[in-house]
């Protein structure tokens, strides 16, 4: 059995999400997952982000790689999006192999056929469209970027969750009108959830809008590592 390599830390939420999800599923194929957990600083690596330093960024994040191989990890996860802006760099530092998310959404899409979608997460996820990764993995797929307003809003709505690691109801409401004017304006076909931490709001069961759960698809991967 594969052991997983965890950064936590990148929104603690999202860190508790991936591990209750990855417990939940191995349990469910009588798996016991083998899993080492460290934990960075968000707001670091925010800044990081922010500040354009994606070598720091990577040279930051390859030191909890460094120490989740020396544990025993085999492959290694970010889970969070907003960190894969370095993901080319850390693959090339990395002891271990990384389980991409990126990588994993791009396999989704063309699976399912997939013309045009928008993003749910950070605000700089959504202005930065997945840096261009997507396309390498699904090069068939237009991402279309909300509005300069929308994109403030939907930024300011999952900052909220990072800082309480709750969800507000009128922010989810207010990201289903988001979603619902996506579709109408720009005939996006579905919405990707690509904020982790969204899963404190909604899933894709009960978004009220054509939702991809982009940690739920990583998850899936990882899960599939763990059981090999």
């Amino acid at each position: 059995m594969a052991c997983v390599g965890i950064v936590g830390g990148l929104g603690v939420g999202a860190t508790v999400h991936y591990y209750e999800r990855i417990a939940a599923a191995c349990k469910a194929r009588g798996v016991s997952p083998d899993l080492v957990i460290t934990h960075a600083d968000v707001d670091h690596g925010q800044g990081l982000v922010r500040a354009g330093k994606l070598d720091a960024l990577a040279a930051y994040l390859c030191g909890f790689l460094d120490r989740m191989a020396r544990a025993g990890a085999d492959f290694m996860v970010l889970p969070a999006v907003t960190p894969h802006i370095a993901i080319d760099r850390l693959k090339t530092m990395s002891p271990r192999p990384l389980i991409d998310i990126v990588e994993t959404l791009g396999a989704e899409l063309r699976a399912r056929k997939l013309r045009r979608v928008a993003l749910l997460g950070t605000v700089f996820t959504m202005q930065g469209s997945l840096w261009g990764q997507l396309q390498r993995y699904a090069p068939d797929v237009e991402i279309v970027k909300p509005q300069p307003d929308e994109i403030a809003f939907a930024g300011a709505a999952y900052q909220r969750i990072l800082d309480t690691q709750r969800a507000d109801p009128a922010d989810a409401e207010a990201y289903r009108r988001l979603a619902a004017e996506l579709q109408r304006r720009d005939g996006v076909e579905a919405i990707l959830l690509v904020g982790t931490d969204l899963a404190l709001m909604f899933d894709e069961a009960t978004a009220g809008f054509p939702a991809i759960d982009v940690a739920r698809l990583h998850i899936d991967a990882i899960v599939e590592r763990l059981a090999s």
